[in-house]
């Protein structure tokens, strides 16, 4: 069943390209018929001198068949190979496709938590193991498997006998063949573990290399890495040496059709029951018989790979879509209403319980509370990062489950503390807020967000190109791009969280002030930790364990939250010694 599985996968993701591949199939089984045209015609020729026919005339003729059917081979395995590896890329291209939009269309909260080792693995490494069946196995395959074929056929129209002596080490090769495949699903697997293990830790390890270096965990984060590559190395070799017996083995028995065909034709001969010309025909041909069996060997040890890889392609397409909406909703109104909101990452324990919140058109709400409490929780769910699991949402009155994503985007503009830049000009990556707006737009944007500063200080300016990620610019120049962004975009609905994480006390004015260039009019939420950013929010809520315990403004929480006031205490206390810490760094 699984094998019935995989092919129906593998067929399945050949639709796009099914004409070329039949053709390719048709080509390469031209290709074994023209393989066997040179040994009827070494038959003949053969037969011709053992006769006393042999002449120029008739040694020229089937020598000719012999070229032709050469040619034939090699052009029909060309064109063959050519269709399949163009419909195999094609098709390579279209299944990146497909992955990237099911990240898209899954819900965002889902595809932030895949590992980026494990997206590399199957966009990269996993589709392109399908590369081998639809460009290999499929065309050379049929020919691999329809020449052994054809050649026993005529083999037994020379001589059934001689056609089953030539058998003989087939069976004899299968079974060490056998032994070496009785635990390779277990192995594959946990070879293919190992790898992916690998992976993540690399692409942790170099994404991190910054905090490892920062806070001088170079030694214990460089060991974890050092595991992860013996691990996979351990379990490579130790696959490897568990079958590199049975493999050699197999592969020195199975070409030695000789040890078959000779001694039963020298018997034959010698009982008067063949001839000379059958017994080297039949030598000649049997080793071609394996050749084509050894190729068929290969490809069915890969299908194991192919199997795993198919298996993990179809994880990824199993992820959930959020239901999505067609029809365009007007919404006229801005302001933000959760009504009995429920929500759980898993489906087990809710992490945010019953939650009803009005946040009223224009007006500037903050979430603020301990870390872990459901503050960005709560905050994404409004962008529809994920949808609620009891309870619903509303912009305007409308319901985000019916509004399409597209239109909820223009909506809602998501600011976070970790704010990814691509690496292209820092103009072009604050476009990306509005694709159509002008060089003018983007500058004014720019200018409201405080950039001018810092870019105008860059050798190329605006055309400067941010690296990757964004590494060539501090964490609060990010920020204050990703404001940009956000004041090009012009939503009504502004969300930051934690948007001033990364900056300064020399910066934190800047951000303010572009922040507040990004919010005249607008509904604003913000999730905060340093409390001084929104103590003039019309309403701040205090969030703990999923709910929210307490809300009023700045004045009056300190009044009547002693969490709050321990958290206003805590901030005040942090400030001061920023500042003396400043302090010392100029008169040092």
């Amino acid at each position: 069943m699984k094998d019935k599985a995989l092919l129906g996968s593998i067929f399945s993701y050949a639709k796009p390209c099914k004409g070329k591949l039949m053709l390719s199939v048709i080509c390469a089984l031209l290709s074994v018929g023209g393989s066997i045209v040179p040994f009827i015609a070494a038959y003949r020729i053969i037969i011709m001198f053992f006769d006393d026919l042999a002449t120029a005339d008739r040694i020229i003729y089937w020598g000719s068949i012999c070229i032709a059917g050469f040619i034939a081979k090699v052009v029909f395995h060309a064109i063959s190979t050519t269709l399949s590896h163009i419909s195999a890329y094609t098709i390579l291209e279209l299944m990146r496709k497909r992955v990237a939009e099911k990240l898209l269309k899954a819900p965002l909260g889902v595809t932030q938590n895949i590992n980026a080792g494990k997206v590399k693995n199957i966009v990269v490494d996993q589709i392109e193991n399908i590369e081998i069946p639809l460009a290999h196995i499929i065309p050379e395959g049929s020919g691999a498997l329809v020449l052994p074929l054809a050649v026993f056929v005529y083999l037994c129209m020379i001589d059934f006998r001689l056609a089953l002596a030539a058998l003989i080490t087939i069976p004899l090769s299968m079974i060490p063949y056998g032994m070496m495949l009785g635990g390779y699903n277990k192995t594959y697997k946990k070879y293919m573990e190992a790898n992916e293990n690998m992976n993540s830790v690399v692409v942790e390890y170099v994404e991190g290399i910054e905090v490892v270096k920062a806070f001088n965990q170079s030694t214990s984060s460089y060991e974890k890495y050092r595991k992860a590559v013996e691990i996979f190395k351990k379990t490579t070799l130790d696959w490897y040496k568990s079958t590199w017996k049975y493999t050699t083995l197999g592969s020195v028995i199975l070409p030695t059709t000789l040890l078959g065909v000779l001694p039963v034709g020298t018997l034959l001969y010698l009982a008067g029951s063949t001839t000379l010309p059958k017994i080297a025909m039949a030598m000649l041909l049997s080793m071609g018989l394996v050749s084509s069996l050894g190729r068929f060997i290969l490809f069915f040890n890969q299908i194991k790979s192919i199997q795993y890889s198919v298996s993990t392609i179809n994880k990824t397409f199993d992820i959930g879509e959020l239901p999505l909406a067609t029809e365009e909703k007007p919404i006229s109104k801005h302001d933000i209403r959760m009504e009995n909101v429920t929500f759980s990452y898993t489906g087990g324990e809710d992490v945010i319980h019953n939650v009803n919140l009005q946040i009223p058109e224009k007006s500037f709400y903050a979430l603020v509370g301990p870390s872990g409490g459901g503050k960005s929780t709560l905050a994404r769910l409004i962008a529809r990062f994920w949808d609620t699991s009891k309870g619903d949402i509303y912009i305007g009155g409308v319901n985000i489950k019916n509004i399409p994503l597209s239109e909820l985007a223009d909506e809602v503009s998501f600011v976070t503390q970790d704010n990814f830049l691509f690496n292209s000009s820092i103009l072009e990556n604050i476009r990306l807020g509005n694709p159509s707006a002008t060089n003018k737009q983007v500058l004014e944007a720019a200018q409201k967000a405080q950039c001018d500063e810092f870019i105008n200080k860059l050798e190329n300016g605006y055309q400067s190109t941010a690296g990757e990620a964004g590494d060539k610019l501090s964490g609060g120049e990010r920020q204050r791009i990703a404001i940009a962004r956000a004041i090009l975009k012009n939503a009504p609905v502004i969300i930051l969280d934690e948007a001033t994480s990364f900056t300064d006390p020399e910066n934190e004015a800047k951000i303010q002030e572009a922040i507040a260039e990004l919010t005249k009019g607008k509904t604003l939420l913000v999730i905060a930790h340093r409390l001084s950013t929104i103590k003039n929010a019309d309403k701040i809520l205090l969030v703990k364990h999923g709910e929210i315990i307490q809300s009023g403004t700045h004045n009056e929480l300190l009044k009547n939250s002693p969490l709050y006031s321990d958290m206003w205490q805590a901030h005040i206390g942090a400030k001061k010694w920023s500042v003396k810490t400043k302090e010392m760094e100029v008169f040092a």
